[in-house]
């Protein structure tokens, strides 16, 4: 997690909830054409100024700078609530939207942006050397990605968890799907993100790895062959975090509601219960390869929840909202110990009723064939307020 919060220690089975914290990298667009706009580093330091300040509540947060100058991460502190989560990321979003005003710009959870761009660098070493390196694959890409963060008991557990949510994250993907225009097209797929985002050679899933000593073995070989840089560009979609004792799951599309991002936190942190449950009990991980999961999670970035996923527990097609269910019911145990069934169920409920964001977008254009009108909806529901309807 992007942030030296000392309260991120390793959760203790048994104990409260595990914490859960999120990153969430936003667009940032002119406050007046709505286009995208390179305003990251002043935006960040308008930011850092108000904390200097301690102005708006900044106490916790963090907006960073991320690879492209049209777009920053926001680090919110962990929670023990989803309620809590659901306000955290609000205001997160709103600091970010704050910062970014007084940089002439605004902040927008949109995975990709709808009008064609060709995004700028920020300039630091890292970034140069990734761009010489990598050549298109970065210089064409901007786009905004959902991290959660769990925390874990221990490494072996945190190894354990990895292995058996890996079938979940399709579906995870597809209820976060937020993407869909690329270049000023719409690109056919809900998660048109994810399909860039694979363009990197760590990205995507992972085989089971057992243990720690494989996981780590595993990261060494890629390492030695100089392909990514640092650990930074180990790019797991469920991965150890480096630096706090988390697992981080990061293939999902930033979502547009807020409510949405904080529904779909809970459910990763449910994941992470379950899965560790699953291996206190003795329960071996699922056997299914990498090269299945990828094909899993391509169906789940084009067809988001608008048609069918793999089912994991078959590995046929089904009805996205029979794979959903199925999610739902594999957590229940873990919700309703943490008194969270029923918001959870009524937010993603609501993600399949009302559609994700990439239906929103299309929405937006059908009625308009405007992608400015794509873009003004989505400032709108990015900073939406007040609780989640019943």
């Amino acid at each position: 997690m992007a942030t030296a919060d000392e309260h991120v220690q390793p959760y203790i089975p048994g104990t409260e909830a595990r914490t859960f914290g999120v990153e969430e990298e936003l667009l940032l667009v002119d406050s007046v054409s709505s286009l995208p706009l390179a305003a990251a580093e002043n935006a960040v330091r308008m930011h850092e100024q108000n904390a200097t300040l301690d102005l708006e509540g900044t106490a916790g947060f963090q907006v960073t700078l991320e690879v492209k100058q049209e777009q920053v991460e926001v680090v919110c502190p962990p929670q023990l609530t989803l309620e809590d989560q659901i306000h955290a990321i609000a205001h997160g979003r709103s600091l970010a939207d704050s910062a970014a005003g007084q940089a002439g710009a605004r902040a927008v959870a949109l995975a990709t942006s709808p009008h064609a761009v060709l995004p700028h660098l920020v300039q630091n070493p890292r970034y140069r050397k990734m761009s010489e390196q990598f050549g298109l694959t970065l210089q064409e890409l901007l786009t905004c990605g959902f991290h959660v963060h769990t925390g874990v008991a221990s490494r072996e557990e945190g190894v354990a968890v990895i292995d058996r949510i890996r079938i979940w994250l399709p579906a995870i993907l597809a209820l976060s799907s937020n993407s869909p225009f690329w270049n000023g097209a719409d690109s056919g797929y809900n998660s048109y993100r994810y399909q860039v985002w694979n363009r990197w050679p760590t990205a995507g899933p992972t085989e089971v790895f057992g243990s720690p000593n494989e996981y780590d073995r595993q990261v060494e070989a890629l390492l030695a062959t100089s392909v990514p840089l640092d650990k930074g560009m180990i790019y797991f979609d469920a991965r150890l975090s480096a630096t706090y004792p988390t697992v981080e799951v990061r293939l999902a599309d930033v979502c547009m509601d807020h409510r949405h991002a904080a529904g779909l936190a809970a459910v990763i942190r449910a994941l992470v219960e379950s899965a560790a449950r699953q291996w206190r009990s003795g329960v071996a991980a699922p056997a299914v390869t990498a090269a299945e999961l990828r094909a899993w999670a391509w169906q789940a970035s084009r067809s988001g929840v608008d048609g069918k996923l793999v089912d994991p527990t078959s590995g046929r097609p089904c009805a996205a909202g029979d794979v959903v269910a199925e999610l739902l019911e594999f957590i229940q145990p873990v919700l309703r110990d943490w008194e969270e069934e029923t918001l959870v169920e009524s937010i993603v409920t609501g993600i399949l009723r009302d559609g994700p964001g990439a239906r929103r977008q299309r929405e937006a254009y059908s009625e308009s064939g405007d992608l400015a009108s794509v873009m003004l909806q989505a400032l709108e529901l990015t900073h939406q307020d007040g609780p989640y309807a019943q």
